[in-house]
């Protein structure tokens, strides 16, 4: 009677795994086509445009990353953590007001970018005039991706990333004949912008802008925390970028960029990580609390593991012959800090894993902590080391920075599941609910 009273438990758990894994092999399918663009971009812009231009679009490229963080923070981050494995009529409502939320994001931010850059002028201005004109598209492409892991489809999140990756290639053969930074943040911009477009086409669902205000209302209690962490991450790149041009020249800004570009699937992979990992971790909390601490290291740990060989592979099998024909030369200053720079992915990839679990459980207090306390340690070591050795000293800073940034994480999801998971539970209840009811019209 035992027996048969436990089979179908064993069947589920099997079966869910299953469910799981196809789920993430979407997600890994998308982070793949995802993580491939994006290295192509940096690729192809430092072959075409040459060390110091390149350290133009990579100024530009960081700003989309605090503007990307903005959105995620008050609009997607709330989406996947309460409208994960939710009914229809809810997920739909909750797409319209983030995804509109999106677009309001990028229209203000926008602005703010047109503004700079026709204070700053020449180049560098026009870089950001071009960013200010993209970056609604580009939002709402991202945002399409997180409302599509967020209800377990996976599969359209990936078509949407190869429409994106089908239109850039004639973009960005149409800029490397136009050779200007402007006309490669364009190119990029509107090829996210169609993507966007056919997001809209795939979901039936009309974004909302109007909504913006109710929507940060509704979901301010994870929304801020989430702003201000993710903007301390991206801000603290930022920083690093902006001071580490002006101690050293532009120049440095794209070497380090150069080396970054190198890692780019990597990188590409965290940034877009939230995708499938929030709402994976909140399906393993429902069913099976006790088991989040190992989904998270073994996320974290095959992310890090991967890194390591990656940048290993870089420094061992790829001649300087091979690299100078992919990047130009852009190579020569950028290969010396492939190491460094590989470390500090390490120690990133490993923190991912603490940070998803942090977002499952809502903790956001905890994960907001850790953050800041990374994002200090980023921007100091990283702006130290540029004072005290240029480039490879910044390199080696961030390295050390994020290492240390991985204990304070890891720290900090232990403390959580503590608090939600009591130790030595053999059957743990779930103590949190990470949903909430839709906003009301």
């Amino acid at each position: 009677m035992a027996n048969h009273r436990r089979a179908p438990r064993s069947i589920f758990r099997s079966g869910a795994a299953r469910a799981m894994a196809g789920r993430l092999s979407w997600g890994l399918g998308d982070q793949a086509v995802s993580s491939l663009t994006n290295f192509a971009v940096g690729l192809y812009v430092a072959r075409s445009l040459g060390t110091f231009a390149f350290g133009i679009f990579s100024l530009a490229w960081v700003t989309y990353g605090v503007v990307l963080n903005i959105s995620r923070g008050l609009a997607t981050d709330p989406l996947m953590v309460r409208f994960s494995a939710v009914p229809e009529d809810r997920w739909r409502a909750g797409v319209a007001s983030a995804s509109g939320t999106a677009i309001g994001v990028g229209c203000v931010t926008g602005l703010v970018s047109l503004v700079a850059g026709l204070a700053a002028g020449g180049p560098l201005g026009n870089a950001f005039i071009a960013l200010a004109v993209v970056l609604p598209g580009l939002l709402l492409q991202d945002a399409w991706r997180f409302a599509f892991f967020a209800h377990g489809q996976g599969k359209k999140a990936f078509l949407n990333d190869v429409v994106c990756g089908i239109v850039l290639l004639p973009a960005l053969f149409v800029a490397g004949r136009i050779g200007t930074v402007v006309a490669f943040v364009l190119a990029w911009g509107i090829a996210a912008a169609l993507a966007a477009v056919y997001g809209w086409f795939q979901t039936g669902i009309l974004p909302h802008p109007r909504e913006l205000a109710g929507w940060l209302r509704s979901q301010r209690d994870l929304s801020v925390r989430y702003l201000v962490e993710n903007v301390s991450n991206s801000g603290a790149s930022q920083l690093r970028a902006y001071g580490l041009g002006a101690i050293t020249g532009i120049t440095a800004v794209g070497a380090v960029r150069g080396a970054e570009q190198l890692l780019g699937p990597f990188l590409a992979l965290l940034m877009g990580l939230s995708l499938v990992t929030v709402a994976e971790g909140a399906r393993v909390l429902q069913r099976a609390p006790h088991r989040l601490k190992h989904f998270c290291v073994i996320l974290g740990g095959g992310q890090a593991a991967a890194a390591l060989c990656w940048g290993l592979g870089l420094l061992l099998l790829v001649p300087d012959s091979a690299g100078r024909w992919v990047m130009g030369s852009v190579w020569d200053s950028a290969s010396p800090l492939i190491l460094p720079v590989t470390l500090a992915v390490v120690g990133a990839s490993f923190a991912t894993g603490a940070a998803a679990g942090l977002r499952t459980l809502g903790a956001a207090p905890r994960s907001l902590r850790s953050q800041l306390i990374a994002s200090l340690f980023y921007v100091t070591f990283g702006i130290a080391g540029a004072f005290l050795g240029g480039a490879a000293g910044s390199a080696w800073g961030v390295a050390a920075a994020t290492l240390s940034g991985s204990v304070v994480w890891w720290f900090q999801l232990r403390l959580g599941l503590r608090e939600y998971v009591p130790p030595g539970a053999d059957e743990p209840t779930v103590v949190f609910e990470p949903i909430k009811e839709p906003i009301k019209e």
